[in-house]
């Protein structure tokens, strides 16, 4: 059985507060359930960024349905309260424990370009395009894969049908929630490009105004639609008056005449919203520390490269070394991991993956041994060889690693039977495309930016290209750690490739340098993705370790913000624990269905 290393940091007082009482969320002076970032008790946990999105998964566990049940039910809401980060417009990934079979499954629901796609989607005379043109345009948008997502775990695996679970969100959408000021700083941060959409400027900049802190926000096109996909199945989305509305949206974007923005249109068509269906896949798993780690497999490349970071360290006695060369092996492993993932990760169903090798413990020792303590890599770093590893050698030419947007949002979900999912979705950047669906009241993704617009580097393979129907290379990385078949935690974040690093480095603050777990998700980050230069939070950043990693060869810039992640543990004693961020994105929201004992 492992146990966690006997170090810990001390956690906050507040933080301690609730682990020892239990404490559920109390209402906040406007009624909606307060934030807080870790609770423990009885009969399940669910922890997202939103307490509206937490209570609603909590009150579907307290009315007797499961772990997917309250992941739909929660997801569902966070398209209300977190519309720039996910909702029925985007995809994601959804991986699931089943406690009765102790399996783990996986959905790939993301969103796949159009069938007349190809490599040049993104360029005109051979030059890509900018990169602000292919976000707000109709030509980043993919086919939605979350509605399909949310039929495919409720067919597989639900006991609640997808009208009940739709009715806290419909209700939080029509009555409203309580803007704060992350939703006010997010709209601020879109509010030119907003304004060029007629739909969205009514829409999230109501009487032209940013919305003010404090009001209520309401979004009555929003909780019709979900009325609607309540009475008719999420297949309404994929056919009939709303596929339409989406195609019609893609192909002629509606810009206000006075905008001075190229919006390109799309060439997504009803067919290929008929065509889309999600995927069915085994996990990635690699044993950590007697622990069994599962992700998910590509078009996501979250679970080969965290697999593969944890390969690499998996020989060295992380959670003995000293902060500063722990954090030295961290930055070091995620390089290597993420020159790997730019040349080998693609869509499998377009090109070939080689998701074992990648996985593999020898490719993994192949590649650690690159790793000096004395001396850091300069990136960017030439990949490795998973079909045949060759000790500390790379191979062909290296390649940058290409932009990827960093909003998304995460929830984890645990019952009372031992079922847990973590579910990452998304609709790609802060506000997705910008172009809301008329009517509607829902944004539409640009995934599609996420597929390289050209090749990395001239003459190097790239498997993230766009292609017919291809699904464009994520980051997402939901995780569950299991102990025997049984489960230890679960975790994940939003921030594009920074989630991967953010989800490691929660792992390792965990397991190897015994944090608890929410004392893991609030360390401040670094995020090293084959760059020259590795990105710092301030508390990095204003650190003593900074000089000390730096000596080394380390470079450094610095980033406000890094993911946001939330997690789920299940305690020696029986109890799940739930945890979110302390402060980022304004905190998280933790919540257990009976935090003062068993009912």
């Amino acid at each position: 059985m492992h146990r966690p290393a006997a170090r810990s940091l001390p956690l906050l007082a507040l933080v301690g507060a609730l682990v020892s009482t239990g404490a559920a969320a109390p209402p906040s002076p406007h009624g909606a359930p307060a934030k807080v970032p870790v609770a423990a008790g009885y009969g399940g946990a669910v922890a997202s960024v939103d307490p509206d999105a937490s209570a609603a998964g909590i009150a579907v566990l307290r009315a007797g349905g499961n772990a997917v049940d309250a992941a739909v039910a929660t997801a569902a809401a966070l398209g209300v309260t977190e519309p720039y980060s996910a909702g029925i417009g985007g995809g994601g990934y959804f991986v699931y424990y089943d406690a009765r079979t102790r399996r783990v499954h996986t959905i790939d629901g993301r969103e796949t370009a159009p069938a007349t796609a190809t490599d040049t989607l993104f360029q005109e005379n051979g030059v890509p395009i900018p990169f602000a043109e292919g976000q707000t345009s109709g030509r980043g948008v993919g086919v939605p894969g979350t509605p399909a997502t949310w039929k495919s775990a409720l067919d597989s695996w639900g006991t609640r049908p997808l009208r009940q679970l739709m009715k806290p969100a419909e209700k939080l959408a029509r009555d409203g929630f309580t803007v704060d000021a992350t939703f006010r700083a997010q709209t601020a941060a879109n509010e030119e490009r907003f304004r060029d959409f007629p739909d969205t400027r009514a829409l999230f900049l109501p009487g032209g105004a940013l919305p003010v802190v404090g009001s209520t926000f309401k979004n009555p096109d929003l909780a019709d639609t979900y009325a609607e996909l309540g009475r008719k199945g999420t297949g309404a989305l994929y056919r009939g008056p709303i596929a339409d509305d989406i195609v019609r949206t893609v192909r002629k974007p509606p810009v206000d005449p006075a905008a001075v923005r190229n919006v390109r249109s799309g060439d997504l068509t009803a067919a290929d919203l008929r065509s889309y269906a999600t995927k069915r896949q085994e996990p990635t798993r690699v044993g950590y520390r007697g622990l069994d780690v599962y992700g998910m497999a590509p078009s996501s490349s979250g679970g080969t490269t965290v697999g593969e970071a944890l390969n690499i360290l998996e020989r060295t006695d992380v959670g003995k070394l000293s902060e500063s060369q722990y954090l030295h092996r961290f930055i070091e492993a995620s390089r290597i991991s993420f020159a790997d993932r730019g040349r080998w990760v693609g869509d499998p169903a377009a090109v070939d993956v080689p998701t074992r090798g990648l996985l593999s413990q020898r490719f993994a020792d192949s590649r650690a041994c690159l790793i000096r303590p004395d001396r850091a890599l300069t990136s960017p770093l030439a990949p490795g060889d998973p079909r045949r590893p060759v000790p500390c050698a790379t191979t062909g030419q290296a390649a940058p690693t290409t932009y990827e947007g960093e909003n998304t949002t995460h929830l984890t979900v645990a019952d009372r039977w031992g079922n847990v999912v973590s579910y990452t979705l998304t609709i790609e950047s802060t506000g997705g495309s910008g172009i809301t669906v008329p009517g509607r009241g829902f944004l539409l993704n640009n995934e599609l930016t996420d597929f390289s617009f050209a090749p990395a580097a001239p003459g190097v393979p790239d498997p993230n290209l766009p292609g017919p129907g291809k699904r464009p290379r994520s980051s997402m990385s939901p995780t569950i750690v299991l102990d025997d078949g049984r489960p230890v935690l679960a975790v994940g974040s939003p921030g594009g490739a920074t989630i991967i690093t953010t989800v490691l480095q929660t792992l390792l603050g965990h397991l190897d340098r015994g944090l608890p777990l929410v004392d893991a998700i609030a360390a401040p980050r670094a995020s090293q993705r084959n760059q020259t230069t590795t990105e710092l939070e301030p508390g990095l950043w204003n650190s003593p370790l900074r000089a000390e990693l730096e000596a080394l060869g380390q470079g450094f810039r610095q980033n406000p913000e890094i993911g946001a992640a939330t997690g789920v543990q299940r305690l020696p004693d029986g109890r799940w624990l739930a945890a979110a961020e302390t402060s980022r994105r304004g905190g998280g929201s933790a919540m257990v269905v009976h935090p003062h004992g068993k009912p």
